[in-house]
């Protein structure tokens, strides 16, 4: 998740498939500090896929346990790894110099579009995971944000408690 989604994703103009799991992104990246948090997050190495992933079953009940945790990193982590980190490295190292080369401005353009798109691929294949994983019968709120964060050494309280208060704004 970047700095700016394109206006034609925020908004969902020219997007053929959405997801409930996309759109619920959308929206949450869209509340206020939201995406301030999401950058702090990935910054300290956190896969915001999977941050927006337990937004999104926080907000729906879905029960946790460790074995769904695992069960969503091990779906993301090779994704991550192999495809969406190598795009991000390659936009983030050509930053500097694309303001001064047009072409290559260009081509980092087109980087962070590959970029995005390998992000939805990996929310669509988490979704698809999740699909069988109902609301839980009762009241006792899971904490999935905790849980994804938890292995991070003194993860941003701060920026987690702001997609905390984001759940139900989406």
């Amino acid at each position: 998740w970047r700095r700016s989604l394109p206006a034609s994703l925020s908004t969902g103009a020219n997007c053929t498939m959405h997801t409930d799991l996309w759109n619920y992104c959308l929206k949450l990246y869209a509340c206020p500090d939201v995406e301030q948090a999401c950058l702090r997050l990935q910054d300290q190495g956190l896969d915001v896929c999977l941050l927006l992933c337990a937004a999104w079953l926080q907000q729906r009940g879905v029960a946790h346990n460790e074995a769904r945790c695992q069960q969503l990193k091990a779906c993301a982590a090779p994704w991550q790894r192999d495809v969406v980190t190598p795009l991000r490295q390659v936009r983030i190292q050509w930053r500097e110099a694309a303001t001064h080369d047009e072409a290559l401005s260009a081509l980092r353009a087109q980087l962070k579009s590959l970029e995005l798109e390998a992000e939805q691929t990996l929310l669509r294949r988490l979704e698809a995971l999740t699909q069988s994983w109902a609301p839980a019968q009762t009241e006792h709120s899971s904490d999935w944000l905790g849980a994804m964060a938890q292995k991070t050494r003194q993860p941003d309280c701060g920026a987690l408690l702001e997609l905390r208060a984001a759940i139900d704004c989406a």
